[in-house]
């Protein structure tokens, strides 16, 4: 059946994700192979920090190319994908929903229960509901649709229900402004590896839709130095529109410096597990030595 997966209905695997007290389980949802890489940073400095990440693609990304048949280009972004997860030693997970086609459905709800409830995450971060793509906002739907029903046993009982409802975070996307802004000065080169990752998207999909074809460069590390001047705008001006906020996690010394940030809200009320400021160090634990 198109966008279902293969799950074990196996109860250690949940006793298992929670022996390690300590470590956080970070699932960062977009709806295309590359969308989560718009908070890499963040998830590298979890990740440097002994925490698990594992990233997730709702679609297989199949219709994002000019050229490239369907079935290649899904194959395609599927390795893609993986080489961007080896960045920073994390699963990244390529679900089997059409590129273009995502739909809020029972169906693809109950998949996407499937896949949370497998990782067992203490925070889920996806696509704002107010975002361009209709497959974006889908997402972020069936995100929000499953936050509470993960912990339901007769919805989809073939995985162990969850004990907790996840927190839940919107990436900022310019519409609403954001409730935490992330410095990601020292793992913002890894961020722009994870992005040189997709090949067929950074230098061909995206510059032929976006009429900017003539300016990619030739070569790996003038690809690589062109994507990263690119890229970096936009965490650029993350960084300079929102420097207060940044100054108020980081201190004034600190957060003057920051050149490159992301930036993220909180979900609605109701939607997701329950957070309080009293614990940003706690899930947030690479903010620590600022609190």
């Amino acid at each position: 059946m198109l966008g279902s997966l293969a799950y074990s209905a196996n109860p250690d695997e949940t006793k298992k994700n929670n022996s390690n007290q300590d470590q956080l389980r970070i699932m960062i949802i977009g709806a295309h192979p590359d969308d989560a890489e718009s908070l890499a940073g963040m998830a590298a400095l979890y990740v440097q920090n002994g925490h698990k990440v594992q990233l997730v693609s709702v679609t297989n990304g199949d219709k994002g190319h000019q050229s490239i048949g369907e079935i290649e280009l899904a194959n395609i972004r599927r390795k893609e994908a993986a080489n961007a997860g080896d960045v920073i030693n994390s699963d990244y997970i390529v679900m089997n929903h059409h590129d273009g086609e995502l739909v809020p459905s029972l169906e693809n709800r109950l998949n996407v229960i499937r896949q949370i409830r497998k990782f067992n995450p203490d925070i889920i971060f996806t696509h704002p509901p107010d975002d361009y793509h209709p497959d974006h906002r889908n997402t972020c739907l069936l995100v929000r649709d499953a936050t509470y029903m993960v912990m339901v046993p007769h919805v989809a009982p073939e995985v162990p229900p969850m004990k907790h409802n996840p927190i839940l975070f919107y990436e900022y996307e310019g519409n609403t402004d954001p409730d935490f802004v992330i410095g990601i000065d020292e793992t913002f080169d890894k961020k722009i590896e994870m992005f040189h990752q997709h090949k067929s998207q950074v230098y061909d999909w995206l510059p032929w839709i976006g009429g900017y074809q003539d300016q990619v460069p030739e070569g790996e590390e003038a690809r690589k130095q062109w994507l990263k001047e690119v890229r970096g705008k936009k965490y650029i001006n993350i960084a300079n529109k929102y420097r207060d906020k940044l100054i108020e996690i980081y201190g004034e010394e600190k957060g003057k410096e920051i050149k490159y940030a992301e930036a993220f809200r909180f979900s609605e009320a109701g939607i997701g597990g329950r957070f309080g400021m009293d614990q940003l160090s706690h899930y947030f634990p690479f903010l620590k030595e600022y609190q």
